[in-house]
């Protein structure tokens, strides 16, 4: 369990540097738009990506801390074993969902866009960089669900 402190610690330091960036960069959108009189070129595609890291970083953490949204009338009406039972299986079905569709989906759009050679328009960053953040999420929210089935007293 040090490990995943230490990748919680890691990841919220992340967010929290990269919310840090976000806010600088949207007050100097504010700054260079309405008090210079000539909007900046690139902040705007810039608060859009580090939005998109945000968000999909942000939902890995918060798979780990087990803070997602959940609709939990089911589990509620479930006693001891099964109530346990129905959370196994639904750790193994995020477990699967994440391993297909941002695993490998995230993966596959990250080879073609870097195949493609894809830049932002603004600022000319390889649009494979942007997209790495979800193969990457996956597989922090597989290791999060692996780690929680692992450990009896998470779930």
């Amino acid at each position: 369990m040090k490990i995943r402190k230490k990748i919680d610690r890691i990841l919220a330091n992340l967010l929290v540097g990269i919310m840090g960036i976000m806010v600088l960069n949207v007050l100097w959108q504010v700054c260079s738009r309405f008090i210079l009189g000539s909007p900046s070129s690139f902040t705007d595609e810039l608060a859009r990506y580090l939005m998109i890291w945000i968000g999909i970083l942000g939902a890995a953490y918060v798979a780990g801390q087990q803070l997602h949204v959940a609709i939990d009338v089911f589990p509620k009406r479930l006693s001891g074993s099964a109530r346990k039972k129905l959370k196994q299986l639904v750790a193994l079905l995020i477990i699967l969902f994440c391993l297909s569709a941002m695993v490998i989906g995230g993966s596959r759009l990250v080879y073609i866009t870097h195949v493609l050679d894809q830049k932002s328009p603004a600022l000319q960053v390889p649009l494979s960089l942007v997209y790495l953040v979800i193969p990457f999420s996956g597989l922090l929210i597989i290791y999060y669900k692996v780690s929680d089935l692992l450990n009896k007293d998470a779930l």
